[in-house]
């Protein structure tokens, strides 16, 4: 990989409850399963590790039980951790729970992740260079403090640096004033179907790719995951999006596919792989990821590959060096 992969956003912590469907409102649900691991921005982390970037998480951790499962996690994964350990708070938490289909629902809790400074900010923006890509979520764009802070940082990243945008499950509720100057810098932008509708006003993924793509700046690019129907693909040069179809499995856990499926087209992209080949392997690694119970289930190459290979898909096992 030419360059390396920064996160600029949240790793927190990961509170996973299996259960058979979701209580009504006021009632009460028996988990079938409980697990707490890192998440957030950790899986995409993790993803692209997996399959061979260099990774540095470039946002806060705290001081308490979360900060520290943040960090170990971190260190397994071989993530470098750009800024010091805030010792005013803990890390934040994610409730995540997940239905017998595999689909999730997700209830948050910020903890120092959520007060970033301006000299946390320019820490990060002085070890950026050239070649390198960032990972943006909207996570951090929606918080009071943080979305302004983040906001400049994407606006003034250097030329030559790949800037992504997820925008995930609040892209409502980011204020236009800082949701504007990110698009205007945005490289690539990948957003579940849902996210893309709320973004763009198209209920259609195709429809959504291109409105989406109509919103960034001439020569970038919209991505709209489709989950098991694949992902939709506005390429930056302006052609019609192209359906790039998806890899049939039975789903056990969607936790962390849209952030494996980010890591491995970021991975691929800073390779030099063309857009299309990327997304594929991109749906590869997502479908992977499902099949297994836990947020941060992407493959590693050796495990894409094989996946790859079972599923005759020889143009991912190509890309991926086999």
């Amino acid at each position: 990989m030419s360059g390396r992969l920064f996160l600029a956003g949240n790793v927190i912590a990961d509170l996973v409850i299996e259960v058979p469907a979701l209580p009504e409102r006021g009632g009460d649900v028996i988990g079938t399963r409980t697990a707490l691991t890192a998440g957030g921005g950790f899986n995409t982390l993790a993803a692209a590790g997996r399959l061979g970037a260099e990774t540095v998480f470039a946002g806060l951790h705290g001081t308490g039980p979360y900060g520290d499962l943040v960090r170990a996690a971190l260190a397994a994964e071989g993530v470098r951790v750009l800024l010091p350990r805030r010792t005013d708070g803990d890390s934040g938490f994610t409730v995540a729970l997940v239905e017998g289909g595999g689909e999730r629902t997700f209830v948050t809790s910020f903890g120092v992740e959520a007060e970033l400074t301006a000299r946390d900010t320019a820490a990060v923006a002085a070890e950026v260079r050239a070649g390198d890509l960032v990972q943006l979520s909207g996570y951090g764009l929606v918080m009071p403090a943080n979305g302004p802070l983040l906001s400049a940082f994407a606006a003034g990243l250097p030329a030559g640096v790949v800037l992504c945008l997820d925008p995930g499950p609040l892209v409502a509720d980011i204020p236009a004033a800082v949701l504007g100057p990110v698009l205007a810098r945005t490289d690539w932008l990948s957003a579940n179907a849902r996210e893309a509708a709320l973004l763009s006003g198209a209920a259609e993924p195709p429809a959504a790719a291109a409105a989406l793509r109509a919103r960034l700046a001439p020569g970038a690019g919209a991505l709209v995951r489709a989950d098991k129907d694949g992902c939709w693909l506005a390429a930056p040069d302006g052609s019609v999006p192209v359906h790039v179809p998806g890899f049939p499995v039975t789903a056990v856990d969607s936790n962390g596919a849209g952030d494996a499926h980010v890591g491995a087209f970021l991975t691929l992209l800073g390779e030099g792989a063309p857009p299309e080949r990327a997304v594929r392997a991109a749906n590869a690694a997502a479908a992977y990821a499902v099949t297994r119970r836990g947020p941060a289930t992407a493959p590693t190459r050796a495990e894409l590959t094989a996946f790859a290979r079972a599923a005759h898909a020889d143009d991912v096992a190509a890309l991926l060096g086999d």
